[in-house]
C-alpha cells in the first residue's frame, strides 16, 4: 500500500465539521501535548544536584528503569538529577500536528498509514486500552521531530570493556536528510527530486584509524513501509559498494555493541516488528541543558566540546537527569531468525524521542540497556539556535551479559548551506572512497 494516500476524507475543507476538530486539536497542543509536566517533578526526592547511588538507590527504584536501577545497586554508576525542563519544539512541527493529523489514519494492515504530511501523526494521550495504540506510538516515534537536514563533523565511537576501560576509538563524519515530510527547511514539506520515493537517509564516513579510514555507510528509508529498507557499506579493503541484506543489518557495526537496526533508536520497518504499549510512567530520563553542564562533565575532543562519560568502564553518560513523562512501547520481531527476542522503549511522552531501551535475548533475559543524552537545543551554543527541539549529544549502548560497551559523542548541528542529495547515493559512496 502506498504510504502517501490519503484517507478518504470525511467532509469538505472550510466547512464546519472540518474546523471543529482542528480547533480541539489546536487547544489541545497549547494546553500541553509536546510539554506534558510529570507529578514526580514536584516530588522532593527529584531536589536538583541530588545524587542516586548504591546507598540510596532504593528509594528510587520506582523512578528508574530497572535495567540501570540494577547497575546502580551494582555500583556500576551513579546518576546526578538535575532540575525539569520545558523544550523547546519547532513551531513548524507544532502547527504541522494541529493542521494536518486529523488526516491521518491507520491503514488495514500494520505498516500502512494513510493521509500523513508531517508532524506528530497520532497526537493526544496513549493508552494500552486504544485500539493499536502500539503502533499510533511507534509512528509517533518513527516521525518525531528533527531538523529536516543535520551534520556531525565529529562522531567518536569508544569501544570499551567496562572493567579494563577503552579499548578502540572509531571517528566519523554523518550526515541526514529527511526527503519527505518536512518542517525547517525549503522545500516543505517534499523535496521535489525524490525519484526513490525516500522519507529519509543517513551517511556515516570513517575518518580514523587508518585501517578503515573512508568505510562509509549508507541506510535509505522508504517513505512506503511495505518497500524494504535499504544499506549499503563501502569497505576500504575491497574498494566497493556492497548492498548489505536484511540479516547484515542486525549484526555488530564495525564490531561494536551497536546494530544499524538500533539506529536512531529503530531504523527498521514498522511492520517487522509487532508493537504493544504496555502503559505509561515517570522516570528519570537523560535530558538536561548541556550549556548547564559543569566543566568537568565535559570534554574537549579535537576542539569539540562534547559530554563525558563515567561509571565502569566510561559506559555512562556524565551528565544531569531529570523526571519525564514516557510511554513503555514493547517492539518484538516477526521474524523468527532474529538476534533478539524483544525491545522495551523508553518513549519521552513530549518528544516521543526513545530516550531508554531494554533490549532482549531471545531467551527473554535482559541483553543490553541504550541510552541517549538529550539536551534542550534553547541550552546547547549558538550554532543550533535555531534547532527548537531535542539535540542527541551521546548515545551508550551497554551489553550486559558481555559486560561491554560502546559509546557516541557528537557535536551535531544544522549545516549552514543545504545538503546535496547525491552525498545520499552509492555514487558517492564510491567517489568519497577513492
Amino acid at each position: 500500500m502506498i504510504h502517501q494516500r490519503r484517507a478518504r476524507p470525511m467532509c469538505r475543507k472550510g466547512s464546519v465539521c472540518a474546523i471543529i476538530p482542528w480547533l480541539a486539536l489546536t487547544l489541545a497542543v497549547e494546553a500541553g501535548e509536546f510539554d506534558p509536566r510529570p507529578a514526580l517533578a514536584n516530588d522532593p526526592r527529584m531536589t536538583a544536584g541530588t545524587v542516586v547511588n548504591q546507598s540510596n538507590v532504593d528509594s528510587y527504584r520506582d523512578a528508574l528503569a530497572p535495567a540501570l536501577a540494577d547497575m546502580i545497586a551494582e555500583g556500576l554508576t551513579q546518576i546526578e538529577i538535575g532540575p525539569f525542563l520545558q523544550l523547546p519544539l519547532h513551531q513548524g512541527y507544532v502547527s504541522a500536528t494541529a493542521g494536518n493529523s486529523a488526516s491521518v489514519a491507520l491503514g488495514e494492515n500494520v505498516g500502512d498509514i494513510l493521509g500523513y504530511v508531517n508532524g506528530r501523526p497520532f497526537p493526544g494521550p496513549r493508552s494500552a486500552d486504544e485500539a493499536r495504540s502500539g503502533e499510533k506510538a511507534a509512528w509517533n516515534m518513527r516521525y518525531g521531530y528533527g531538523p529536516d537536514e543535520t551534520e556531525t563533523n565529529l562522531m567518536t565511537w569508544r569501544y570499551k570493556d567496562m572493567e579494563k576501560g577503552e579499548e578502540r576509538r572509531i571517528e566519523m563524519y554523518g550526515a541526514l536528510m529527511r526527503f519527505a515530510h518536512r518542517h525547517t527547511r525549503e522545500p516543505m514539506p517534499n523535496l521535489p527530486d525524490n525519484s526513490l520515493e525516500l522519507f529519509s537517509a543517513l551517511y556515516l564516513k570513517v575518518d580514523f584509524p587508518f585501517d578503515i579510514k573512508n568505510t562509509q555507510l549508507l541506510t535509505h528509508t522508504k517513505l512506503d513501509d511495505g518497500e524494504p529498507e535499504n544499506a549499503w557499506i563501502y569497505l576500504n579493503t575491497q574498494r566497493r559498494v556492497k548492498r548489505l541484506g536484511t540479516g547484515q543489518k542486525t549484526d555488530a557495526f564495525l564490531g561494536s555493541d551497536i546494530m544499524i537496526e538500533d539506529f536512531l533508536g529503530y531504523n527498521g520497518r514498522i511492520r517487522d516488528m509487532n508493537w504493544e504499549l504496555l502503559g505509561s510512567d515517570e522516570v528519570l530520563a537523560p535530558i538536561y541543558g548541556f550549556d548547564d553542564l559543569p566543566a568537568d562533565k565535559k570534554e574537549d575532543l579535537d576542539g569539540h566540546t562534547v559530554i563525558a562519560f563515567d561509571g565502569a568502564g566510561g559506559c555512562f553518560p556524565d551528565i544531569t537527569w531529570q523526571p519525564r513523562s514516557v510511554y513503555l512501547l514493547k517492539a518484538t520481531p516477526i521474524a523468527e531468525e532474529h538476534p533478539i527476542g524483544y525491545r522495551l522503549f523508553y518513549v519521552d511522552a513530549a518528544t516521543y524521542a526513545p530516550v531508554m531501551t531494554q533490549i532482549y535475548d531471545r531467551a527473554g533475559q535482559l541483553w543490553k540497556l541504550g541510552m541517549v543524552s538529550f539536551s534542550d537545543s534553547s541550552k546547547h551554543g549558538p550554532e543550533n539556535v535555531e534547532w527548537y527541539g531535542t539535540v542527541t549529544d551521546g548515545v551508550s549502548m551497554i551489553d550486559i551479559q558481555a559486560r561491554h560497551c560502546t559509546t557516541l559523542q557528537f557535536q551535531i548541528q544544522i549545516p549552514e548551506s543545504d545538503l546535496r542529495q547525491k552525498m545520499f547515493t552509492t555514487q558517492q559512496m564510491r567517489a568519497a572512497g577513492r
